[in-house]
């Protein structure tokens, strides 16, 4: 069998589990690859005393690998933006082939790295940085080639799920958060993870994959969790929903909908069971209907697994020199459409809402007009005589299915109202149908 030489940049969570995963099953792989894969060199800023690299060459500078002229493929597992790119980049010049689990990188920098990769004919693969070790990247680009992806819809972020979830016992998001931190799930600076930047990486690269459009990360709306309460989330489990943490991404005649925000889910739905620190991924295509690819969405042999299964595929190009390659994106660079990113204002979707009322007569009749003048209609309303507390009450609402923009001009004239109190509180929800 031919040799294909792999050196990993980062030996952190992921680069560790790479390393060890890639060791500990050679043969099995090589079986696969029909090549030997063989680590011939890491780079990290430190070195790790808790694992063994046998003979493998180890170095402080990053660029040892990538200027290692017997490196076919560069593992890029340092994280970050500016660094990892003139990394990557680095590489490409030199004519090596990149895997990356990098989700930053790829929805930030992406279409500048492929064209740059396209020019050097070298391939840039990226299947760990979205969902982990769920193949929701081949999946999208291979398995439902044939389909028109209508939409995507996924919790892609294991920390917010695990808050979410932990949330449902009536515990404060504060509890939970540092429970998070303590167990390793959530990072000391969590913002990345609870207000959504992380999924809305991984969603701009799956609707880039599912659309055929080019990274546009920057046009995407993203909305936390921090802002979630146990009240609400018991709320709309009595409405039956759950509260997840959603990317979703729709294809319209108009442009595509991108964005991230807590979202309500009918408890009948299979996305809506997925608790904890697992991710899941639902993608709609007109032939195959809804799929979903369910999984850990991040631990370092799980995720070290989809770097590997994109070594494999560029270590079987590389050994065959074939020049049979799958798209960066799933469609071919003359194919892309430049569709644009809609405004949340023209996104559709039934709502939420919680409104603190002054326990007067003909509230919610008043509640109820303002609606009804811009075009919303009531599915359900809950108003507990209970929770009457202080001359105040919380009324429950969920509305059908409605324009952002009608919801936005409801809410500020049913914030001026002299029978309310306080910002009225708004949870999109969706049925998936």
């Amino acid at each position: 069998m031919k040799d294909v030489s792999v050196g990993i940049c980062g030996l952190g969570t992921v680069g560790g589990g790479t390393f060890n995963v890639l060791t500990r099953n050679a043969r099995l792989i090589a079986g696969r690859a029909g090549c030997n894969i063989r680590i011939t060199r890491v780079a990290s800023r430190r070195a790790r005393e808790d694992m063994d690299l046998g003979d493998v060459p180890f170095s402080t500078d990053i660029y040892d690998v990538v200027n290692d002229p017997d490196v076919d493929i560069v593992v890029e597992l340092i994280g970050g933006y500016d660094a990892a790119k003139e990394l990557v980049l680095a590489a490409i010049r030199n004519g090596k082939h990149v895997v990356t689990a990098n989700k930053a990188l790829i929805a930030v920098h992406g279409n500048e790295i492929f064209e740059a990769a396209e020019k050097a004919g070298v391939v840039v693969a990226y299947e760990a940085g979205v969902a982990g070790g769920i193949p929701v990247i081949k999946a999208v680009r291979e398995g439902m080639a044939a389909n028109r992806i209508d939409w995507i819809a996924g919790i892609i972020n294991g920390t917010g799920n695990y808050i979410l979830t932990e949330m449902r016992a009536g515990r404060e998001f504060s509890e939970v958060l540092k429970e998070a931190q303590d167990l390793g799930y959530a990072e000391a600076d969590p913002t990345f993870d609870v207000e959504g930047i992380d999924a809305a990486h991984k969603l701009t690269i799956l609707a880039s994959a599912g659309f055929g459009v080019p990274l546009q990360f920057e046009k995407g709306f993203t909305e936390g969790i921090s802002k979630i309460t146990p009240y609400d989330i018991a709320h709309a489990e009595l409405l039956g929903y759950r509260i997840k943490h959603l990317g979703i991404a729709r294809r319209r005649d108009d442009g595509i909908e991108l964005r991230v925000h807590p979202t309500l889910v009918p408890q009948s739905h299979l996305i809506a069971q997925v608790d904890g620190v697992l991710n899941a991924v639902l993608v709609d295509g007109d032939a195959v209907g809804q799929t979903m690819y369910y999984g850990p969405g991040a631990g370092d042999e799980a995720t070290g697994s989809a770097v590997i299964a994109d070594i494999v595929d560029v270590a079987r190009a590389v050994a065959t020199e074939s020049k049979l390659r799958v798209p960066y994106l799933g469609f071919s660079p003359d194919a892309m459409e430049d569709l644009d990113v809609l405004s949340m204002e023209d996104i559709q979707s039934a709502y939420y809402l919680r409104i603190t009322a002054l326990d007067r007569p003909g509230v919610l009749a008043k509640i109820a007009s303002i609606l009804s003048e811009h075009g919303i209609n009531i599915e359900s309303i809950m108003q507990k005589e209970s929770e009457l507390k202080d001359g105040r009450i919380p009324v429950i609402i969920l509305t059908h299915t409605v324009q952002e923009r009608q919801i936005n001009r409801a809410i500020e004239e049913l914030e001026a109202l002299s029978d309310t109190d306080g910002e009225v509180v708004r949870i999109r929800a969706e049925n998936f149908n």
